[in-house]
């Protein structure tokens, strides 16, 4: 917390003489409503031309009084959202999941709050009819890239500041999924900008304005998409991230995932015309992916592009902006190793600060219980309070708050549970071990299983299947003789001896109790062809209690149709000496 007040301090003048009223935001004008004062881009003539001339529909909402210029906070939509996606009547969201996460709330609050479209959505070229301009012709969706989306919104805030609307370095970012990935890369960039190129030089306004970013919360976003859309399996909480490990090898493609997107993406945005530059050919991709087994070198490139240009692990040198990072156990998309990922890479660096907050929310499967909404956004908005403000108190530097997923999903959530790190939230260890040989197939598991499981079209993070044993899968199991609360990511050990190419062991964590089984955490690891080692990886996480008498048993599969891609080619893995070690406390 003394590093968050110290970086405070710095970024937040006293405030002199009072100076006349700011100009309107690009010159738009502002209307009073809702208790606030709303500026919006009207219509596509009036659209803000960015760096390199894209226009961009951007609306800026301000606080009922004072003549600025003001703290700012940006809050950018999800996939296949637009401009509108956090705009709101009331300060508590029109009572939904907006609750206090919402232009008219933050503006009221004291800031000017931006709400743009991203490039290639909504009227920013994303629209059929709002192709008009010339610059639209290459106003496509670059997926968050550093050098294209990240700018354009770097851009924008220099213009306010110009203006004379925002103060240049007390600026928050957040958003949720591809705006809580656009807000981690804002936030670890801080005072930079990214060329096309790919180096990096000082950010400042169209009139030469210091620009920072001094506060970032992103939620439900990924650190590493080449990891989060296509993970094989290599990360692990207990060591370094090392630059690559996310690319080799090719890993396994979230296949019901990646199908949704692509589709969603094409009907609400505008994608490159295949065969353009690679660097945004979405199309493209998406075919190189789709082939699967064997990796070619074009899929690797895919791999190369998302992590170093669209990623907050693909940006090096200079200080990260204080974060406060978000991302769900049961969102099978973004799940919790994409938060930790980037906070262990802040953890304990000096003169920065990070704290995480996990639950059950984000993308499918999450139930994003609106108990633990309202928490954690209030705690996000004494966040921004605090470092833009100097009002308040924000979360302790390197401290984690967690919730549990509990069933049905009309129970209250678990928890809080508060640490002052990651380590400490799990102190204790449950171990599962099973030493006998046992072969896992590529054919093997039931399929009726991996449809219930599935994020998209399945039963949802509290479905319950028969607890048999499916051929062709290894499992390991205990009974639990007191209860246990994982809050962690589960590690899986065994030795392996594998025959065959394109191989993957697909994990589930089970809690079995009166003949049915609820799944509790999942993950894969792509297997290197004919493959003999002992391996290890991590499933991505829960917050889960097993109660006394419960089984916990985990399964590995050749295969979990539809969530990951089924592999091009037959293979069989002899496991054998399999543990598995549950992080939590009892």
């Amino acid at each position: 917390m003394k590093k968050l007040l110290i970086a405070a301090a710095a970024l937040v003048a006293v405030p002199g003489a009072a100076q006349a009223a700011p100009p309107n935001p690009f010159g738009h004008p502002c209307t009073p409503q809702n208790g606030v004062l709303f500026c919006p881009t009207a219509t596509d003539a009036e659209r803000v031309p960015s760096f390199d001339g894209v226009p961009m529909d951007v609306d800026v909402t301000l606080p009922p009084t004072g003549d600025g210029p003001f703290p700012a906070i940006v809050m950018m939509h999800g996939w296949g959202g637009n401009k509108r996606s956090f705009q709101a009547t009331t300060p508590d969201g029109n009572g939904g999941s907006g609750y206090h996460y919402n232009d008219v709330y933050f503006a009221q609050q004291g800031y000017a709050v931006i709400t743009p479209s991203a490039r290639g959505f909504g009227r920013s070229c994303g629209a059929l009819d709002s192709r008009t301009a010339p610059a639209c012709d290459r106003g496509w969706i670059h997926l968050a890239d550093h050098r294209y989306e990240i700018r354009d919104t770097q851009y924008l805030l220099g213009r306010l500041a110009d203006e004379g609307v925002i103060r240049p370095q007390a600026i928050g970012v957040t958003g949720i999924s591809y705006g809580g990935i656009q807000s981690l890369s804002l936030g670890r960039l801080r005072d930079r900008i990214r060329l096309d190129n790919g180096r990096y030089q000082p950010w400042r306004s169209p009139r030469g304005k210091a620009m920072r970013i001094a506060a970032a919360y992103p939620r439900w976003g990924g650190s590493d998409m080449t990891y989060a859309l296509q993970p094989n399996g290599r990360y692990l909480d207990f060591k370094p991230y090392r630059a690559g490990q996310s690319i080799m090898p090719g890993g396994v493609s979230k296949k019901s995932y990646n199908d949704g997107l692509y589709v969603s993406g094409n009907l609400a945005g505008y994608y490159e015309p295949t065969g353009g530059p690679f660097n945004a050919d979405i199309t493209k991709w998406k075919a190189l992916t789709d082939l699967g087994e064997p990796v070619r070198r074009e899929g690797l490139a895919v791999g190369r592009e998302l992590t170093s240009y669209h990623s907050f692990v693909g940006i090096t040198g200079g200080k990260s902006a204080p974060m406060l990072l978000q991302n769900g156990w049961t969102d099978d998309l973004f799940p919790v190793p994409e938060g930790v990922r980037a906070y262990r890479s802040l953890e304990g660096q000096e003169g920065t600060y990070v704290a995480l907050q996990v639950g059950d929310f984000g993308h499918s499967r999450g139930q994003n219980k609106p108990a633990v909404d309202r928490a954690l956004q209030d705690q996000g908005a004494r966040f921004f309070a605090a470092v833009l403000k100097r009002q308040g108190k924000a979360p302790r530097d390197g401290s984690v708050v967690a919730y549990t997923q509990t069933c049905p999903s009309t129970a209250d959530a678990g928890g809080p549970f508060r640490a002052r790190n990651w380590d400490a939230l799990h102190p204790r260890d449950l171990r599962l071990v099973a030493r006998p040989g046992q072969t896992i197939r590529s054919g093997g598991g039931d399929p009726a299983v991996a449809a219930a499981i599935d994020p998209i079209g399945g039963g949802g993070a509290c479905v319950a299947v028969p607890a048999a044993r499916a051929a062709g899968t290894a499992v390991v199991q205990r009974t639990v003789t007191k209860p246990f609360t994982l809050l962690g990511l589960p590690t899986v050990r065994a030795s392996i001896k594998t025959r065959g190419r394109g191989g993957m062991i697909a994990a589930r964590l089970w809690d079995v109790a009166n003949g049915q089984q609820t799944l509790v955490a999942r993950g894969v690891y792509r297997l290197n062809d004919n493959e003999k080692d002992r391996i290890v990886f991590q499933l991505f996480g829960n917050g889960w209690r097993f109660a006394r008498g419960h089984r916990a048993k985990l399964e590995l599969v050749g295969s979990d149709p539809n969530f990951v891609r089924t592999s091009n080619f037959d293979f069989t893995v002899r496991a054998s000496r399999i543990s598995v070690e549950l992080p939590g406390r009892p």
